[in-house]
């Protein structure tokens, strides 16, 4: 059996009561602490998303191209490892809120309860201890008094019964008197015995039961409160504890950001990034002022020499006017073609146009197909809405792809005197236009009537384009005739007819079945097969392509 409060006597009521006060103070003052703990929790975490959020890059700025480089990367993904690593400090926060302060606030509240019940029941059985002793007391002076009374009595009778000078019936007088005295002092004598009997008995129960009871209960209290605060100071460290897998984890992941860091690709980015594609200048001839009657403008002059340079530096008929270190850079707007630009430079600033165009016209597109797709459900569903209040809207998406279209046509064509239209540049850049003006079912009649297009890229429309439009189209016949035949690698189902006008494209009727050769690559056409002598390319839209798994060449998604 354990210490007792009781041991440290009945009498120390009210130093228990200051203490279990003092107990109660402890406990506030801890959950202050973390309270206060989990404000800088907070306030350490709003700090770090801050921090991290000052550094990110900012969109559509020189920030947003800086962070193609490898070390860049890394930077970002600290930036965000810190966004995560500041939530598990927000964690910690919330956790030892509802943990420890809130459940704390609310014990507190019961302790008090309990500890003002305890107390309240000890000073009610004081009280009754009291007005015991009083009772006692009283009763204990009131024999005396009547005690004394009757003494006084007796010798006063006695004093008169001696007297024989003092009348017979004065002598009668004085007994009675003594013996109702005396009467008196007995009756108080009893009555005094029986409540000190009543007043040993509450004093012994309250002694050995009611304040050892009350005691014992507080001290249960007192032990319960600290048991509590030992697991609230636990709990404290298993927050904490709990979060630091995750924060491992994103400090585990900015070193794998750090080390991903490559200096040859940023080295190379570089390179790509400022490659003029000039070529170097040839030496500059020895001018000999020796020989002044040989000397004349000819090859061995500087001028001359400049004169080569710029002939070696021609790009699409246009002088550069300079060696190419020496370039000065305009300093005004920059032209629409990017010709300011060195040909590498401007191929690339060209190609992003041309790409960004291209993505355009697909979303205009995209738009006019669902439009046109609400319009049929509109005419066979008539009470869903009018297709004629389609009609403004259908036309202005395609009056914007055919101005999309003529955008994207000038553009390449500066994109095209930039490569010098390049076979090596591949099949997919040379088909890369021909993707809009594919015939399409659902395309409005004003805007594919006016120009075709083909897989190399070129348009009818313009006489000039004539004989390039030929040379293409030869190249990539000869492509057909020096290849091996590709092996199928799957079929597929036409779902609209296709009249292939151009060159490198092959006709197809609604439901025709035929074999695939060559996936679409990215440029919205795919290569087919009829027969052993037919095979070209039709709009990626116009068929369902079903690839065989096993075959060679097919790709496979997971």
């Amino acid at each position: 059996m354990g210490p007792s409060y009781v041991a440290a006597g009945n009498d120390q009521f009210d130093n228990l009561e200051k203490h279990t006060q003092w107990g109660i103070d402890i406990l506030e003052k801890y959950i202050k602490f973390v309270k206060e703990r989990t404000e800088i929790e907070l306030s350490y975490a709003k700090q770090l998303r801050n921090l991290a959020k000052k550094y990110q890059p900012k969109k559509n700025s020189k920030e947003e191209e800086e962070y193609r480089y490898t070390a860049c990367k890394a930077f970002l993904s600290t930036l965000n490892e810190m966004n995560d690593y500041a939530g598990q400090h927000e964690v910690i926060s919330e956790n030892m809120t509802s943990h420890i302060t809130v459940e704390l606030a609310r014990y507190v509240q019961e302790l008090k309860q309990e500890r003002k019940s305890y107390f309240h029941e000890g000073r009610k059985a004081q009280q009754h201890i009291e007005i015991c002793w009083k009772q006692l007391e009283s009763s204990k002076r009131r024999f005396e008094r009547d005690c004394k009374e009757a003494d006084r009595a007796q010798q006063y009778f006695e004093k008169m019964d001696a007297d024989i000078n003092v009348t017979k019936a004065d002598v009668e007088k004085a007994r009675q008197q003594a013996q109702v005295r005396h009467q008196m002092a007995e009756d108080s004598r009893a009555d005094y015995s029986s409540i000190l009997q009543k007043f040993n008995r509450e004093q012994h129960e309250y002694y050995h039961t009611h304040i050892p009871n009350i005691f014992q209960k507080i001290q249960e209290m007192e032990e319960r409160r600290i048991v509590r605060i030992g697991e609230s100071m636990k709990t404290y460290a298993e927050v904490d504890r709990q979060v630091i897998p995750i924060i491992g984890k994103c400090l585990d992941e900015i070193v794998k950001a750090a080390e991903s860091i490559d200096q040859k690709n940023d080295s190379q980015l570089v390179i790509e990034a400022y490659k003029s594609g000039f070529e170097p200048p040839g030496d500059v001839e020895f001018e000999d002022y020796t020989q002044p009657m040989k000397r004349t403008v000819s090859d061995n002059s500087l001028s001359n020499s400049r004169g080569e340079g710029k002939a070696e530096l021609k790009f699409g008929g246009k002088s550069k006017g300079k060696l190419w270190p020496f370039i000065k850079k305009n300093k005004g707007a920059t032209p629409e073609d990017f010709s300011n630009l060195p040909p590498e430079q401007r191929r690339k600033k060209l190609q992003q146009k041309v790409d960004e165009l291209n993505k355009e016209i697909q979303k205009e597109m995209d738009q006019r197909d669902a439009i046109t797709k609400m319009k049929d459900v509109y005419l066979k569903n008539p009470q869903m809405g009018d297709p004629a209040s389609l009609d403004h809207k259908l036309t202005e998406v395609s009056q914007n792809i055919e101005k999309l279209r003529l955008e994207a046509q000038k553009f390449e064509a500066w994109l095209a005197e930039v490569e010098g239209r390049l076979p090596a540049r591949g099949d997919q850049a040379r088909r890369q236009s021909g993707l809009y003006d594919a015939q399409d079912p659902a395309t409005v009649p004003n805007c594919a009537q006016d120009r075709e297009s083909s897989p190399d890229g070129s348009y009818t429309e313009e006489q000039s384009q004539e004989s390039e439009v030929k040379v293409l189209a030869a190249d990539f016949d000869d492509e057909f005739d020096d290849e091996e035949p590709l092996p199928a690698i799957g079929t597929c189902k036409a779902l609209y007819t296709f009249e292939g006008q151009n060159e490198g494209t092959i006709s197809v009727v609604e439901g025709e079945t035929l074999y695939v050769i060559e996936e679409d690559k990215g440029d919205g056409w795919t290569r087919i097969r009829r027969s052993e002598e037919e095979e070209g390319y039709v709009p990626t839209s116009y068929v369902e392509v079903y690839l065989d798994k096993n075959a060679k060449g097919a790709k496979t998604y997971i």
